[in-house]
């Protein structure tokens, strides 16, 4: 895989005891030390037209001055520093380059993973949250269109938080389609299997809300049921994951129970959705450093030749019901 990283995006810190810290990028990257076929990319940061293209400019704009003012707490969740700025224009940009790069082919060969930060699927078109500032896999997804040629772009997010945000900026759109894997009822609340989209984009959004304990077999189900057939009609081109690691059993903020083996089998499985298509990742969440590390670690060797591990048998009741109400909302 090549890796987009930028030391600018080390230089916004929320504070020493909040989960989102400089220490995930740092993990990563300690992870990869020792993995073979590892690159890393540096890209241009997004500009404020960029952003604005998801994002409201006066929003842009007020967070811009935010910084510049010396920043603070934007709400409980969600911090900048004067340099947060340059972070979330550096790591928007990345996310820009991964879609860029798996549009030019290099997804063939090596599959782009931006690591930047903060992350950005909480963030709506007009507000910050979830430590959230700049949605930078939708930013990605709409650059992808106006930009790279791109007609259609689908975006699934397997982080353990519903992408509320990237679900918002996209629900009346008929070029995005929007998938999220997330544990029901966690932060930020939405994410109903009902939330289908609307308008132009009715039927483009799809939520999978998983019960607190739902393991590997579970998850592995939800792709192979729901989100291929789904992506399959959908026809997208260009897939891009929205990569959050807090579903893992180890992850201190979260319930659902994926091992570190899960992440192989999930990037396996969209590396066989996109067969041989524009694939790329852009990191979302994921608070426990080592198994963040590890996890992320897998997903590259996974594109380095390494067959996952075969995934236990059966799925459960609760997941069998599910998977019927969100195949019968989305008509599968």
């Amino acid at each position: 895989m090549r890796f987009g990283y930028s030391e600018t995006c080390l230089e916004h810190d929320p504070g020493p005891r909040h989960p989102e810290t400089p220490d995930r990028l740092r993990a990563i990257r300690e992870g990869l030390k020792r993995k073979h076929g590892v690159e890393y990319v540096e890209a241009d940061p997004a500009d404020v037209e960029t952003l604005a293209a998801v994002h409201d400019r006066e929003y842009i704009e007020e967070v811009r001055e935010f910084c510049g003012d010396g920043g603070g707490s934007w709400d409980p969740d969600t911090s900048a520093v004067p340099e947060t700025w340059d972070a979330l224009c550096a790591s928007a940009g990345l996310a820009c380059w991964a879609a860029e790069a798996a549009l030019d082919g290099d997804s063939g060969r090596k599959t782009p993973f931006s690591i930047g930060r903060p992350p950005g699927h909480h963030a709506i078109e007009d507000d910050a949250m979830g430590f959230c500032f700049a949605n930078n896999v939708a930013v990605a997804a709409q650059h992808a269109i106006d930009d790279c040629g791109a007609e259609r772009v689908a975006i699934v997010d397997w982080d353990v938080h519903h992408g509320n945000g990237t679900q918002d900026i996209f629900y009346d759109q008929d070029d995005v389609f929007v998938a999220s894997i997330h544990e029901e009822g966690l932060y930020p609340g939405t994410g109903e299997v009902t939330e289908t989209g609307t308008g132009a984009g009715a039927g483009t959004t799809m939520n999978v809300p998983m019960a607190p304990g739902t393991d590997d077999t579970d998850y592995l189900a939800v792709v192979d049921r729901l989100i291929d057939p789904a992506l399959e009609a959908f026809d997208p081109d260009l897939l891009l994951v929205s990569a959050g690691f807090d579903a893992h059993r180890h992850d201190p903020i979260s319930r659902i129970r994926l091992s570190t083996e899960a992440y192989a089998g999930l990037a396996d499985r969209f590396r066989g959705i996109a067969d041989g298509g524009a694939l790329a990742f852009v990191l979302e969440g994921g608070y426990g450093l080592e198994v963040l590390a590890d996890s992320v670690a897998l997903v590259h060797e996974t594109f380095d030749g390494r067959e996952p591990m075969e995934e236990g048998a059966g799925v459960d009741e609760e997941t069998e019901a599910l998977i019927d109400r969100v195949a019968d909302a989305h008509g599968l």
